[in-house]
This record gives structure tokens, sequence and C-alpha cells, in this order.
């Protein structure tokens, strides 16, 4: 393994100080508090998320020492029922949605770029924006507390219990509104993530040279976009229950309860695999690095990765045996769970050959690996026994559950991810951590991890149930509660260990140079911690493992080094970066990276308004969060200098000898996140229509006696969603023809056919002549046409803007642009527009 040569990443001969200073000066973080809340670059981003959500880590871990207090001794008072259903179930939310997805999602800001040898994300505002969003939910939901209302439903919210009528009180609006709130930051840090993975990689990396880290995040992220968005559109049905503007979960109304339980579990599954993919690559990775050698089975290893992911899919309802479901519903879902732990097993077995292959070299990194290896194997034993129909119907509802599901996410998750954090923190800091504390920490969780969740096996298998707050003596279940409680109070000293080790090499730990495990990945060509352009020279790849394989990371073409000259500690008064073609990697043009702004700060206060106006249906609240969401928007789409900068220095269409400005169409980083809306989108027009025929068709009298026919109203929206589409469909058709038409007019068009359309759904509700209030059934309408109408509220927004860029500036190529990316949202309403119109005046006619 020869060392590289890193000296590429060294200034030009031919750069004076000034000029470099002028470069570090363009990619550097603007001081202050108020240079903190216009903060965009992903590095003190991603600290501030990591940082975030270990503060929620430690929360829910404090509440979890409450609740193994509480359930130590038999018939104990520590806490009352109500109190100890509101830890519980803030210490779920936590962990869950407070704490795992949003820290790997921060460590994974923090580290692709490195990984993928670019300079930033795609999207640095809405990694902003989704930062402060989640900072500004979790708050919010924790606030609760303030006022002795904190969620209390469990956290999974299963209904009837959770409805107004068992549940008056604002408890569970919180977490509905709240947790929303978690999801949307979510889902919008998963677009940037999957948009970075597929454009944003050093020339040279093609998907078969992407680190494991890497292809698991990807997988990661489309999970997020297909799992979350089940849960947003249930918990606002939810809410939308709870104010009594819906019935979808009443069955007095012909709604239906067990439909939420499905809705939750299409999302909750999966997101057991979308926390634990990530952990798959910080495995690898860790494994690679310590074994001295390559992963044995890449290939086999990216299959089960992209397996896992689809798989997960189609576990859901092994969570609902005990409800009632058909025999041949759970025969199948039976099948996929014991199906899905072969690519799981092909993981570990990749895993254990390489270590056997190498020449391993225990340090605490690889011993966190150890542990997991161990405990998650257990876990995936018992989850294999859990998907038998027999046994999980008697274990269940048992504390059994209680220690599979531990051993599987602490042990699959959160045991990699402390390697992780010791494998990578180094990099982020600059100083290793002491390998003696590191070892201690991995001894003490490893006993104290056991001790605290092996006895659950034992006390739910002799009959003690879950989710209950004390229990009666002479039960047999005495002993092992105490053990488990000692155990979480050590697991609890090995968690503070890690932060005495953290704090301790800020200060005197060993400085960790450039590369300090000697790994082959493209963090480790840079500086720890890495400047915040990261890459200054864009690194050219030519192997999975470039610092093990190649000598030097500069380009070795000189018809692709001439194309990339533009990329070389330049530009200087810009943020720009290169953007590839997905399958090989091959350089396609540079993007303007967005700099510093207090938009997404502003535009998340606006939305904790809104949310805070949804809570206490005061209307002043939302009207103040619809008017400073609308500042930030302008704030956000304004033009920008640097953007007419980055035009005057490097032309649109490119030459020869130089790679084109992309600020429009099918190569921009724009039109990949507008893909992406959509796939949300879509996944949340499918969640309806699944909705609407889970809860209505074969349901005796779910239909009124006379259904709503089409009339003026209906087929107005449709006609007038048909020429907007076409108008703005003819326009990327010109432009295809190789013509530059102006995107005013098509633009005008869409914008006042929306706006029409919008006006027209309206008024077809009403003419439906049927009751959300009223009906599962009309509830299910409105879902329906609701969505239609969001739709139509986008595009106006949508098409607006592209309004104002042809009046303002209509030669300007970022107008053009916005239109192309309009077009695909015109045809995607298009597209629903039709099938929401089948469903709601065909289908009660077909049934």
């Amino acid at each position: 393994m020869p060392a590289t040569d890193l000296s590429v990443y060294d200034p030009p001969a031919e750069f004076s100080q000034e000029e470099i200073d002028r470069f570090n000066r363009t990619w550097s973080a603007p001081r202050g508090i108020f240079g903190m809340i216009r903060t965009v670059n992903n590095i003190p981003v991603a600290q501030r998320y990591m940082a975030t959500g270990f503060a929620f880590f430690i929360a829910g871990g404090f509440m979890a020492l409450l609740l193994r207090i509480q359930l130590g001794t038999p018939e104990n008072t520590f806490l009352d029922a109500e109190t100890y259903n509101q830890i519980f179930t803030m210490h779920g939310t936590t962990m869950m949605f407070l704490f795992v997805i949003p820290f790997i999602e921060a460590f994974a800001n923090y580290m692709l770029p490195l990984l993928l040898g670019t300079r930033d994300l795609p999207f640095p505002r809405l990694t902003a924006l989704s930062y402060w969003t989640y900072v500004f939910g979790g708050l919010f939901l924790y606030s609760s507390f303030l006022f002795g209302v904190a969620p209390d439903g469990g956290w999974f919210a299963y209904v009837p219990l959770t409805d107004r009528e068992h549940s008056p009180a604002i408890n569970m609006d919180y977490w509905d509104i709240g947790l929303s709130v978690a999801e949307v930051a979510a889902m919008g840090a998963a677009a940037e993530l999957i948009v970075a993975i597929l454009r944003m990689r050093a020339p040279g990396m093609s998907l078969a040279r992407m680190p494991l880290f890497v292809w698991a995040m990807l997988v990661t992220a489309f999970m997020i976009i297909f799992a979350f968005t089940p849960l947003i559109v249930g918990t606002a049905m939810l809410e939308l229950d709870r104010k009594g503007l819906t019935t979808f979960f009443m069955p007095e109304f012909g709604g239906e309860p067990l439909l939420w339980q499905h809705l939750f579990w299409v999302f909750g599954h999966p997101e057991v695999y979308i926390m634990f993919l990530p952990a798959v690559g910080i495995v690898s990775h860790v494994v690679q690095t310590f074994a001295r050698r390559p992963i044995v089975g890449y290939p086999l290893m990216v299959i089960a990765i992209l397996t896992t992911g689809f798989l997960s899919f189609g576990l859901w309802v092994h969570h609902m045996f005990a409800a009632g479901i058909s025999a041949s519903a759970t025969t199948f879902f039976t099948a996929t769970s014991l199906v899905i732990a072969i690519p799981a097993g092909v993981q570990v077995f990749c895993w254990i050959a390489t270590l056997w292959a190498g020449r391993p070299v225990w340090r605490t990194p690889l011993l966190f690996v150890g542990g997991f290896l161990a405990i998650f194997t257990l876990g995936g034993l018992t989850g294999v026994m859990l998907a038998s129909v027999p046994f999980d119907q008697q274990a269940h509802d048992s504390f059994f559950v209680v220690a599979h599901f531990h051993y599987v996410l602490i042990g699959g998750v959160l045991f990699p991810l402390f390697a992780g954090l010791y494998y990578w923190l180094p990099k982020i800091t600059g100083r290793l951590l002491s390998e003696r504390l590191g070892k201690w920490n991995f001894w003490l969780m490893f006993i104290f991890f056991h001790l605290t969740f092996f006895p659950m096996h034992i006390v739910g298998l002799l009959g003690m149930p879950r989710r209950v707050y004390t229990y009666q003596a002479g039960l047999g279940w005495d002993g092992y509660n105490l053990v488990s409680t000692i155990g979480a109070m050590g697991f609890a000293i090995s968690v503070l260990l890690f932060l005495v080790n953290f704090a301790w090499s800020l200060k005197r730990g060993e400085k960790a140079g450039r590369d300090p495990w000697q790994s082959d990945t493209l963090e480790w060509s840079q500086d720890s911690p890495p400047a915040q352009a990261q890459f200054q020279m864009v690194p050219s790849v030519r192997s999975r493992h470039p610092l093990w394989d190649q000598e030097t990371l500069a380009e070795t073409d000189p018809q692709r080094d001439r194309l990339l000259d533009d990329m070389k500690w330049r530009p200087l008064d810009w943020r720009g970066a290169v953007v590839v073609s997905v399958l090989d990697g091959e350089p396609q043009g540079i993007v303007h990276v967005p700099g510093p702004t207090a938009a997404p700060f502003v535009m998340s206060v606006g939305f904790l308004f809104l949310f805070a106006g949804l809570l206490l249906d005061n209307v002043t609240s939302l009207l103040l969060g619809g008017v400073i969401t609308l500042i930030a928007l302008v704030l956000w789409f304004r033009p920008q200098r640097t953007e007419s900068l980055a035009l005057e220095e490097i032309p649109t269409g490119g030459t020869p000898d130089r790679l084109p400005l992309l600020v429009g169409g099918v190569r921009s980083n724009g039109f990949w996140g507008t893909i992406v809306l959509l796939l949300v989108l879509a996944t949340a027009l499918a969640t309806a229509i699944a909705s609407y025929f889970y809860i209505g068709p074969g349901v005796a009298d779910w239909y009124p006696p006379r259904p709503p026919v089409p009339g003026f109203d209906a087929w107005g929206s449709l006609a007038l969603t048909v020429i907007g589409a076409a108008a703005a469909g003819w326009f990327v058709n010109e432009l295809r023809r190789g013509r530059r038409p102006r995107s005013l007019t098509p633009m005008l068009v869409v914008a006042a056919t929306s706006a029409a359309a919008l006006w027209l759904l309206v008024r077809a509700y009403g003419a439906t002549g049927v009751s959300a209030a009223g009906s599962a059934y009309g509830s299910t309408v409105m879902l329906m046409l609701g969505f239609q109408m969001l739709l139509a509220i986008l595009l106006v927004a949508m098409a607006m803007t592209g309004v104002l860029w042809g009046l303002l500036a209509p030669d300007d190529p970022r107008g053009e642009g916005v239109a192309i990316n309009t077009s695909l949202v015109t045809a995607f309403t298009l597209a629903s527009a039709v099938i929401v119109m089948f469903i709601v005046y065909a289908t009660p006619y077909l049934w």
C-alpha cells in the first residue's frame, strides 16, 4: 500500500497569498451570533447537529433511568402512572425521532463531502433549514414538560387511546405536531444526501467505487423518503381527527382504528433498517481499516444493502400479528421477516471473512464492532423467533419484545455509532481519543448492556407485560428487574466515560494528523480538522481505495485535467463544486453552491409559529408564522451576487476545454432535487389512496346513498390542470429543440390555471355534499381533493417565481431552470388529478 502523494492540495505556484486568502474567505463560515444564524457550511452545521442530537440522547437516556428506577422494585411509588406514561412516551420518541435518525444524518452531513471528494452538499440552505427546524421542533416537543402536558400515549400513539375522546388534553397534540417537525427535518436532510451522492462525487468515482458508508446512506436516504412520508400523512390524519375535522380512525363514523397501526408500522419497521444500514457502512469502514485489507465481498455487501432496504418495506405487519390479521397475510409477512435475515447474514460473514483474512489491529473502534457483532446476532435470533406467529402471539406484549428491540437497536445501532465516533472524531476534532479510556468505555458498555437487557428476555417469558408502570411482589420478576436497573446505571456510567474521554481529548489528546489509522478513503487525505472548503483541489479517483492504490490524487488524463482547471483553488469569489454523471462519475459541469444567509433560520422561526398556532388553534400565531415564512422565501430565492459572478466567469454552454456552469436542466442539482420532491408527493398520494381503499370499499353503507358526481367544478379543475401542463410542456419541448423561448408566458399560464383550479377544487369538494367531520368517507374524499389543492398551491408558488424571473431578468438562465422544474410538477399534478378524479367519482360505482 504505497503512500499517496497529497501535494496536489498545495496552492498552485502561480497563486499569490492574496488569492489564497480570497478563496479561504469565500468558503469560511461567518462568525459571531448573527454569523451562526447565517452559516450554511456543512461542517459547522453538522457539528451543531451532532451536538444537539447527542444532547437529546442524554435526555432520552436520563428518562430511561427514571423508568428503570420505577421498575427496579415492585409496587414502587417513585413515579405515578401518568408521569410514567409521559416519560415512557418521550423516552421512545426522543431516541427514535430526536436522536438516532438526526444524529446519523448529521454524521453523514459532515462525512459525505469528505468521502465523496466534494466541497459541500448541493443544497447547504436545506441542511441549515433541517437543523434549525429540528432544534425548534425538539424544543417545542420538550416544552410540553413545562406545562405538565407531555405526550402520554406511547411513542407509537395507538388509537383509539390517543383520539380526542380518550385523550382530550393537548398532550398528544404536542406529539403529533412536534413529531411532524422532526419528520420534515429528516426528509430535508435525506433529499440533500440523495442528490449529493448521485451528483457530487469526485471525478472518476463511479457507483462501483463508492465507499460502503456512502452506499448505506444512499439507500437510507431513499428509505427515509418512502417511510417518513406515510407517517407524516398519518400524523396529519390523526391530528385532524383530534381537532374534530375528520373521522379517519373513528369506527362510529365508518373509520378504522387499525389503519393507524398500518400507517405507523409501514414507517416503523423500515425505520429500524434506516438506523441499521448506516451502521453497516460504519462497521465496514472500521473493519476494512483495522483488518488492513479491502472488505471481502464488496459487490455482495452492496447487494445486501440494497436488498435490506427493499425488503424492509415488506415487514410492517409482523408488528400486528396479535391484531387479528388474516392467515394469508401473516404467512407472507412471516416469510419476509425470515428472508431479510439473509442479507444481514451475508454482511456479517463478509466482515468476519475480512478480519479472518486480514491482520486485525484491535483498537477501540474495532472493539465496538466486535461488541456489535455479538449483540446484533443475539438480537437477530430473537427477531427470527418473533417472526413466528405462534411465538409472537405469546410474547408480543411482554418484556421479551423490549429486550429484543433494545438488542437490535443498541447492539445494531449504538455500538456501531460509538465505533464511528472513535474512528472519525479525530478527523473532526484533530485529536485522538484516549485508547485506555476507550477500552474501559467499551467493556463497561458491553457488560452493563447485557446486564440491563438480557434479564428482560427471562422476565418477559415469565409473563411480565411491557408498558406497565408497576407490578406486584412475589411474581418472580423482582430480582430480574433489580438487575436490569443496576445494569442501566452502569450503562449510563459508560456513556459518561465517553464524554470524559471526548472532553479530555479536545485538550490533551494526541494530534491526529491527516491519517492516523492509515485508512483508504478520501477523508483521510484532508487535514484534521478539515478546511471549510474541504477539497481546494478536486481529487481524481481511480480505485475503491484511493489512498491505498493511487500514487497521486491528481488527474492523470490531460483532457479531463484541463476541464477541471476552474476547480483548482478556484473560483476565488464564489463557491463552486463539480457535478458528475450518476453511473461512472464523469465530470459534467460546475454548480454554484449557495453561501451564508439567514433565510433557513427565519423560515424555521416561521414554522415554529405555525406549529404553535396549530397546537393552540390560534389564528394570530398562524398568520404570523405564514408572514415570517413568506419573508424567508423571499430571502431564500432572491438573486445572489455570487450567482451573477459565476455566470460572468463560466459559460453556461461550456467549451471543449471548460466545464459548463449548470443552472437549470436535467444536469442541475435543482432538477434532481425536484425529482426527490416528486417522490415524496407520489408516496403521499399512494398513502392517501391506500387509506381510502383500506377503510372503504367492501364495507356496507360506507358510501352515501347518492355518491358525488363530477360537475363543472371538477371537470373545470381538470381542464385547467391540462392547460397548465401543456403550457409548461411546450416550453420544455422548445428547449429540447434547441430554441430559447421566454418562460414568462408559460409560467403565467401555469400560475393562472393553478390558482383557478384551486378555487374550483374547493367548490368541487363543497359540491360532493359529504362532510369530513360527519363520516370517514367524507374524510377520505377531503384527503384526496385536499392533496390536489396542496399541489395547486405549490404550483402557484413555483410558477410565480418563474414569472418574476421572466419579468425582471428574461435572459437569465436561472429563470429557465425554475420553469423546467415547474414543468415536472405540472406533469405530476396532471397525473395525480386524473387518479384522484377516478377514485373520488368512479370507484363508488364499482363497489
